[in-house]
């Protein structure tokens, strides 16, 4: 089945003129309920066996000291050791609806696996293009809710209206996001938000998007996510933690790396 053909015409169409409009796309019940529970079931074992050397470390509660998020951290590249993820991250209806956002064929470039568990800090208000420095074009992420998210475990917040923003480099140098560092301000007579959404929902947005996340205040509802980022297969150079590519058929795809700093200049961490 070619791309453009796994989900209807009419679905595709909306899809594209919200992202347009708004900078991201919410395409509802994506995967399957059981295709949900057995990625989460893949990682819980993943966790459970310690980790995976040179991909992931887990650490005891004793080590973390109350992060949990040392004791649950993220999953950079899982699809690197994981056929499991990879097919998650090159799945035909995720590369179909990019298809349609990109206008041509799509190469992926990184995947990770959330775990955030109760109790978890927030991600720092940011845009993914400042990381991966594609030239030309833009990257797009693909954000699949593991759980069901909102306010209060921390789900995605977006702000629609910023993708044709330019990026932010007043933050050059600073910590990383993930680790709670100085967030993007949110630009005036904008708001953020963040849209409800069930297991198996996808969120998709463009890399200038302002976009993070709360801290999951529940006490017993975790916030798992599966986020693949994406380029067009123009895509000429990226930062080189990305390669190598990945096209939908499963080979892996070089690209140049980008070495001028992309649009802040100089060396981002």
């Amino acid at each position: 089945m070619e791309l453009k053909e796994a989900l209807p015409r009419e679905t595709l169409e909306q899809l594209r003129r919200d992202f347009e409009t708004e900078g991201y796309c919410l395409a509802k019940g994506l995967f399957s309920p059981e295709r949900v529970e057995a990625l989460n079931k893949h990682f819980e074992e993943i966790h459970a066996d310690g980790g995976v050397p040179g991909f992931y470390a887990t650490e005891s509660k004793e080590e973390a000291k109350g992060d949990v998020l040392r004791e649950f951290p993220r999953v950079s590249h899982p699809h690197r050791f994981s056929q499991t993820a990879k097919d998650y991250m090159i799945d035909e209806k995720v590369g179909a609806i990019l298809a349609a956002l990109f206008e041509e064929e799509v190469l992926a470039t990184q995947s990770m696996y959330y775990f955030k568990p109760p109790g978890a800090r927030g991600q720092s208000l940011h845009q993914d293009q400042y990381y991966l420095k594609v030239k030309p074009g833009n990257c797009i992420a693909a954000w699949t809710a593991l759980d069901f998210c909102d306010r209060e475990n921390g789900g995605m917040m977006i702000v629609p209206g910023t993708q044709d923003l330019e990026i932010d480099c007043s933050k050059l140098g600073a910590a990383n996001s993930y680790e709670g560092g100085p967030s993007i301000p949110i630009p005036n007579g904008l708001k953020a938000t963040i849209p409800e959404m069930q297991p198996g929902d996808t969120l998709f947005f463009n890399g200038c998007l302002i976009h993070g996340s709360g801290p999951n205040r529940t006490k017993d509802r975790w916030r798992r996510a599966f986020i693949g980022h994406y380029v067009a297969k123009s895509c000429a150079s990226l930062t080189d933690h990305y390669s190598p590519l990945v096209d939908f058929e499963g080979n892996n795809v070089e690209r140049a790396v980008t070495t001028d700093g992309g649009p802040c200049g100089g060396v981002l961490r």
